[in-house]
């Protein structure tokens, strides 16, 4: 099993430029940048003697474990993506630690970043999970990194909703292409909380391919400036805000004119007119009625008069 040591770096030529009058454990304190990428480790041994160490490059090997590094407090950078991790552990020490890649893992829940209240950059890409599961979310972790993270990455995971990463209001880059996010309202949603959304990449999802789906998050997200690898002209923008707002303020006209018709209104005159007092009757129709009851009078078998047929344009309220 090949473990990174303290040893390892001695015999690494691309890590140890032993200085003249130098002894290795003075060269390790002054160590800051670490490259050991595609060296096949399995296991991250005893490094405390690197306490001055802010980039750590372990991607491409075999780890699968986060441990023994509980003395790197000035990481900022850390590189371990393509290894075995399953589990998100030992970092809540790390407390300057600016950019995380764990991307090409078997993590199956996003956790254990409680303490990391400078970390703006958070690579989670392509988990190798089994068929069927996706990558979960701890809601503790979501709001801890509410107000720092800016960049993240959960491409390929698997993921058929995203509402419960709105809590992250300082998001600038978005990625979340090659899963399953199907509903664009929700997505409306969510970008309607990332008031500084510069670029968003959701390419290979079903939304994708819903009608005027490019439109809709454009008008959704006044701040977005690249969606799906495709610059945002501004021109385009301002139609379809201008678009948009048209059609609600039409939306809200109609609204306003049905919510003041009344139910004393007579809307079909082959029901019930509902009205206070009876509806006024033109004057030739009066006429006509009158005659005819005034005919009838002097005979000595009262007959019914006859029913006026009146059209709803002779009918007025009153």
């Amino acid at each position: 099993m090949v473990r990174l040591t303290t040893e390892l770096i001695a015999k690494s030529k691309n890590n140890f430029k032993k200085k003249i009058g130098l002894s290795l454990q003075d060269y390790l304190r002054t160590l800051t940048h670490l490259h050991f990428s595609g060296y096949n480790i399995e296991d991250i041994g005893d490094l405390s003697e690197c306490r001055n160490l802010s980039v750590l490059y372990l991607y491409d090997n075999q780890v699968t474990r986060i441990h023994n590094l509980d003395f790197a407090h000035n990481l900022t950078h850390l590189y371990l993506q393509n290894n075995n991790i399953t589990l998100i552990e030992n970092l809540s020490h790390m407390r300057k630690l600016y950019k995380l890649y764990l991307g090409g893992n078997k993590i199956s829940m996003l956790e254990g970043l409680e303490n990391l209240g400078e970390l703006e950059e958070l690579h989670i890409e392509s988990q190798r999970l089994p068929p069927g599961e996706k990558l979960l979310f701890d809601p503790k972790t979501l709001r801890s990194l509410a107000k720092s993270l800016c960049v993240l990455n959960v491409s390929n995971n698997n993921l058929d909703e995203i509402c419960h990463l709105a809590v992250l209001t300082e998001i600038q880059h978005f990625s979340a292409s090659e899963n399953k996010l199907h509903d664009v309202e929700e997505l409306e949603d969510v970008l309607g909380s990332w008031p500084w959304l510069i670029q968003m990449d959701l390419r290979g999802n079903p939304a994708c391919k819903t009608a005027k789906y490019r439109d809709r998050m454009i008008t959704a997200c006044k701040t977005l400036r690249v969606l799906d690898d495709r610059d945002i002209k501004e021109v385009t923008r301002q139609f379809l805000v201008n678009w948009k707002a048209s059609k609600e303020s039409k939306k809200k006209k109609k609204k306003e004119t049905t919510g003041q018709i009344k139910p004393s209104m007579v809307t079909n005159i082959s029901g019930p007119v509902q009205v206070g007092r009876p509806p006024h009757v033109c004057c030739h129709v009066r006429a006509r009625l009158g005659a005819s009851a005034s005919s009838q009078g002097s005979a000595d078998k009262k007959l019914p008069a006859p029913r006026a047929q009146i059209h709803h344009r002779h009918i007025r309220l009153v």
